[in-house]
């Protein structure tokens, strides 16, 4: 009973002083205003910090133009490090995968022009900046990036690019 009851103590100390290093925000959502603005796209972000320099996540956006650069959907995943002199925040660089979907405009001698519906995914690399409030609960953060298509094989000679401005929460 003694030794269980020194693990169970032993453990939560490791946990207490792990917990001490970093921020209690681990997680953070985000919202793409700047694509908004300029597209009328939809565009969420969710980011979990791995440590206070480097991080995980994913994005995801919906737009009504299935015939836009980079589609009507698209869904991805990032991996991100940071270079600021405060915890996650300042400047990052990113690689990211993306998979979008959209439709293409053909022009056919014997058919006349026609949309062509496309899925394709791109890797890519990217960079960008990000300040945080003093109680790093509230981001904003400016990104581009530029990726290349992996398939089909119509689109694997095109190069994409993602942009943006968003604002997020951490909690």
């Amino acid at each position: 009973m003694k030794k269980i009851f020194a693990l169970i103590v032993l453990l939560g100390a490791f946990n207490f002083l792990s917990a001490q290093g970093y921020s209690e925000n681990n997680h953070e959502i985000k919202f793409n205003v700047g694509h908004f603005l300029a597209t009328s796209t939809i565009g969420f972000a969710y980011e979990h910090y791995i440590n206070e320099d480097t991080s995980i996540g994913g994005d995801i956006y919906f737009d009504n133009k299935a015939t836009d650069y980079n589609g009507n959907f698209g869904l991805g995943a990032n991996v991100r490090a940071y270079f600021g002199y405060e915890p996650r925040s300042g400047f990052f660089a990113e690689a990211f995968g993306l998979y979008y979907t959209g439709e293409d405009d053909v022009l056919d001698d014997n058919l006349g022009q026609r949309n062509v519906d496309y899925s394709t995914l791109a890797l890519g690399l990217g960079g960008g900046f990000k300040l945080v409030t003093f109680s790093e609960r509230f981001t904003v953060e400016t990104y581009g990036g530029f990726g290349r298509n992996m398939s089909p094989k119509d689109f694997q000679n095109t190069f994409m690019f993602k942009a943006g401005l968003s604002v997020g929460f951490r909690f």
